[in-house]
């Protein structure tokens, strides 16, 4: 079986790490407290045998081994199933990476499957045996001490997005070709980091509900408080991102717009430079096509000042021309 880690907990204290999902039961059962085992990406055959054992759910274990849930927490008896999305921001990316952890909780036993690469589990897990006092509330414990090491997490994340934000707003306004793209992306992103924060208050609500059915220890209260609390600011300002990111689009587009009507107006320009010279010298062009034909009887053709007249009427033509021009601001 794909088990990270197993032990048995008595009074807060680390007594065993069985060797196996059978004799954790049987040290269980023998010395009592809590048991604690941490799977990774389980198989059907594994979760069915975790679930024997335990009682658990059909219907959670299904979801449990197929993954890609959604954030939710639901009670089955006495046993309760919890769903989280952890995240993280990598630098070297740019991006934001989604995890998914499963919770099962019940009266003496903890059961958590990851799906991805989680390390704060492992870290909360060595926090709480430092902390035995506060393990020895059993199975709440680590199931607020797994929410709050989630929620903290989630500040990074939202650190590296304001970050790739205000990097944003500099290659808008630096006609950076790429920043649609890059605004597309980081809206996709902010999209699902909300599909994983958004749900938790409920989830919240709904564990304060049972707080006085389930005889929750005091401090454990005030520590999902707490939580609750950072859950709401991680929202507020995660809501925001989607605004910024919508006017940021928004001003592309304008900026865009104009930098097009930009390149048109100076295209337009350049036609009509092009249009002023050509008509220009088409004047002078046309009268010489005009006497180079080879025509015997024409107008001044035998006239001593002919030829000084042609020129004069080129460089008149041209001239009226160019002023013209000028004046309309084509040249």
């Amino acid at each position: 079986m794909t088990i990270i880690d197993n032990a048995v907990y008595v009074n807060g204290i680390r007594t065993a790490t069985p060797g196996s999902l059978e004799q954790s039961v049987e040290t269980l059962a023998a010395h009592g407290g809590m048991v604690w085992i941490g799977l990774y990406r389980p198989d059907e055959t594994e979760m069915a045998a975790v679930a024997a054992e335990f009682g658990l759910h059909l219907l959670a274990v299904e979801d449990a081994v197929n993954a890609h849930q959604r954030p939710k927490l639901e009670r089955y008896d006495n046993n309760l199933f919890t769903v989280l999305r952890p995240a993280r921001y990598v630098d070297a990316t740019e991006t934001v990476e989604f995890g998914e952890l499963h919770i099962f909780t019940g009266r003496n036993f903890v059961v958590t499957v990851r799906h991805a690469e989680t390390p704060g589990v492992a870290k909360v897990r060595r926090d709480l045996e430092q902390q035995p006092e506060l393990l020895r509330h059993g199975p709440e414990a680590v199931l607020y001490a797994l929410l709050d090491r989630v929620v903290d997490d989630y500040g990074p994340v939202i650190s590296g997005l304001e970050n790739d934000i205000d990097e944003i707003e500099d290659q808008l306004f630096g006609g950076d070709p790429l920043v649609s793209r890059r605004i597309y992306e980081l809206a996709r992103e902010v999209i699902q980091f909300q599909r994983a924060i958004n749900p938790l208050p409920e989830m919240m609500a709904s564990l304060k509900r049972g707080f006085e059915k389930y005889g929750v220890d005091i401090e454990l209260q005030r520590k999902l408080r707490d939580v609750e609390d950072h859950v709401e600011q991680v929202i507020s300002r995660a809501n925001g991102f989607r605004d910024l990111l919508q006017n940021a689009l928004t001003l592309d587009g304008t900026l865009t717009a104009n930098r097009q009507n930009e390149a048109s107006a100076a295209q337009n320009e350049q036609t009509k430079k092009i249009s002023s010279w050509a008509a220009i010298f088409f004047a002078p062009a046309f009268v010489t096509g005009l006497y180079g034909m080879n025509f015997d009887v024409m107008p001044e053709l035998h006239w001593p000042l002919g030829y000084p007249m042609a020129l004069g009427m080129m460089v008149l033509a041209g001239f009226v021309m160019y002023v013209i021009f000028k004046r309309k601001n084509w040249l």
